[in-house]
């Protein structure tokens, strides 16, 4: 039998192969020898969905391979999920979406588990979210923070058209980016507007959530 370690490569294989079984089990064990929900979503399935996402840039694997894994791995967040949920609810919100016509939300996904972890009510719409639609719904809840996520580099200008009409419309509203994008560039386009915070990783986004609360 496979001895299961934390980052051998085989979690990626997996995924790619369709073993969700092996993915499964994997995960639930780190779980079981207490390893943080951080370091298993950065250091195993976003680092594994970061080259899937490349494998299939550059053509080395197929839409329906890509897809596959992607399903594994939302499998896996909808069993990671239970154990997340907190009853310390703090009097926060946050609405979290994919700009238009990004249909990746693995990403936004994950980081509406962080906002869950310390007890923030979320308000996640998904994947290709119109910019029309999320400023009105936006308005209407009245969120702490708007959180957007980018995942392909070519949908970096509907970021740049869903921050410029937030801002008109929600002058001051806090927003924070992230996604796989931003390895392309795109942080000139959040550096024009002082409300708006790139954050690389889930762990920085837990320190800024934190900090947030700290601070009132």
């Amino acid at each position: 039998m496979q001895t299961i370690t934390f980052d051998n490569g085989l979690f990626l294989e997996s995924l790619l192969k369709g073993d969700r079984a092996y993915c499964s089990e994997l995960i639930k064990n780190e779980l079981k020898n207490n390893r943080s929900v951080f370091d298993i979503y950065e250091k195993l399935i976003k680092k594994s969905m970061y080259k899937i996402g490349e494998l299939w840039e550059f053509n080395k694997i197929s839409t329906a391979t890509e897809h596959l894994a992607s399903a594994i791995i939302e499998s896996i967040l909808n069993e990671i999920y239970p154990a997340l949920v907190t009853e310390d609810k703090r009097d926060r919100s946050v609405v979290l979406a994919c700009v238009e016509k990004e249909m990746h939300q693995i990403g936004i996904r994950m980081v509406n588990d962080v906002f869950e972890i310390n007890g923030w009510r979320t308000y996640y719409l998904g994947t290709n979210t119109p910019t029309s639609a999320l400023v009105k719904f936006t308005k209407e809840v009245n969120p702490t923070l708007l959180a957007i996520s980018v995942s392909l580099y070519f949908h970096l200008p509907a970021l740049e058209k869903m921050l410029q009409q937030i801002n008109e419309e929600i002058p001051g509203l806090s927003v924070f980016v992230g996604g796989q994008a931003f390895r392309h560039g795109g942080r000139d386009v959040v550096a024009r507007y002082s409300h708006v915070t790139y954050l690389s990783d889930l762990n920085s986004l837990d320190y800024y959530v934190k900090n947030l609360e700290s601070n009132g």
